[in-house]
């Protein structure tokens, strides 16, 4: 935090260089030390308020943001905020910043009402702050939902819910769908109270995703191309749910809204194929500090072609060892039906007549 005296210790230590805007520079520090403005620079970005002084209650809701773009990268807070304040009051202010002192060309205004924001908007969009600079006001889009792909398939999404809540607060939602890079993951969408929070769970994810999976993890914004086309799209249960179901049925056994494991169903299948009970495999290796446990899965089912091998993760921290073998275990049935689902559609599809089914009007696809 710096008020005059903090402020002028960083531009000794040289958070301001090379001499651009010394002019401008001299007479923010003037302001701010008039009117004992303190501005937090933190993660590019330099802030008024969040809540201002004085402040009682919590932030101001969904819709009290404005964006504001096209910024003459000579202009600073001691033109910007008094500017942004005279239509309404400040709950914050953020101006984006580069490390030579210059503004990036964009900040954020935030007003302690949604109705000083639309007030803003009509006022200020198209201001000339400097001779034919002109600044554009818009609504903020407020982002506040990132996806995380390339989890595990069978990752549960209580599961995911409770390690997120616990490594980014602000968590509201979390919602899975298939991997837009490989079949046998998916990606969560993660909703957050606000953009501040879903910002830093970003920022914080990025930098720590190997504590979250022990792999690769794609991190980004929820970008609304994306998100319109996952509103659009069926409600689903996974496609291989329609394929278990359906070979639980042929085994005679009648689910009956009930969840039946994977485990269960592999073993379903293999009967109805007689390619005998699977033989599992399974040793644990480290754990990771956030609580997942790596193992390696050898899975032989007597009468296929191939074993099925390779390595998974599991939350392993508060189960004993019993309830981490069958958890893991149900991870590797997962993937070995997925797996499997091309041969077994291929199978339904040929014997549907003789097997008396009705593909076509599964009730798992219902709507």
């Amino acid at each position: 935090m710096f008020g005059g005296k903090k402020l002028q210790q960083e531009t000794e230590s040289q958070v301001w260089i090379n001499g651009i805007n010394d002019a401008n520079k001299l007479s923010l520090m003037a302001w701010v030390k008039e009117t004992k403005t303190n501005l937090v620079q933190v993660n590019g970005q330099r802030k008024y308020g969040g809540p201002p002084p004085g402040w009682i209650g919590d932030a101001p809701g969904s819709g009290s943001e404005v964006f504001i773009s096209k910024i003459p990268q000579e202009c600073y807070e001691n033109q910007l905020i008094p500017l942004f304040q005279s239509v309404g009051k400040l709950y914050e202010f953020r101006l984006m910043m580069t490390f030579s002192g210059l503004n990036r060309g964009f900040a954020y205004a935030r007003y302690t009402s949604r109705r000083h924001a639309y007030a803003a908007i009509a006022a200020l969009n198209g201001y000339e702050m400097t001779n034919g600079c002109r600044i554009l006001v818009c609504r903020s889009t407020e982002k506040c939902e990132i996806i995380l792909d390339g989890l595990p398939c069978m990752l549960e999404k209580l599961m995911l819910t409770s390690v997120l809540k616990e490594l980014t607060p602000g968590v509201e939602e979390v919602f899975l769908h298939p991997s837009r890079k490989k079949s046998d993951e998916i990606m969560a969408v993660v909703k957050y109270c606000s953009h501040r929070a879903a910002a830093l769970a970003k920022k914080s994810l990025r930098e720590g995703s190997h504590l979250l999976y022990g792999q690769p993890l794609t991190v980004d914004w929820l970008k609304s191309e994306l998100k319109q086309k996952l509103e659009s799209s069926k409600p689903s249960i996974l496609r291989d749910c329609h394929l278990v179901q359906q070979m639980c049925n042929l085994d005679g056994r009648n689910i009956d809204n009930q969840m039946v494991s994977a485990t269960d169903c592999l073993d379903a299948l293999c009967q109805r194929w007689k390619l005998g009970r699977p033989l599992f495999m399974i040793k644990f290796s480290s754990m990771s500090p956030c609580g997942w446990q790596r193992f390696w899965y050898r899975v032989v089912i007597p009468n296929y072609s191939t074993p099925f091998s390779g390595y998974e993760w599991v939350i392993g921290e508060n189960l004993i060892p019993t309830e981490k073998h069958e958890k893991a275990r149900e991870v590797v049935a997962k993937q070995i039906l997925t797996k499997l689902d091309a041969g077994l559609s291929s199978y339904l599809l040929t014997n549907q007549q003789t097997l008396g089914l009705n593909l076509g009007h599964s009730p798992c696809w219902a709507n």
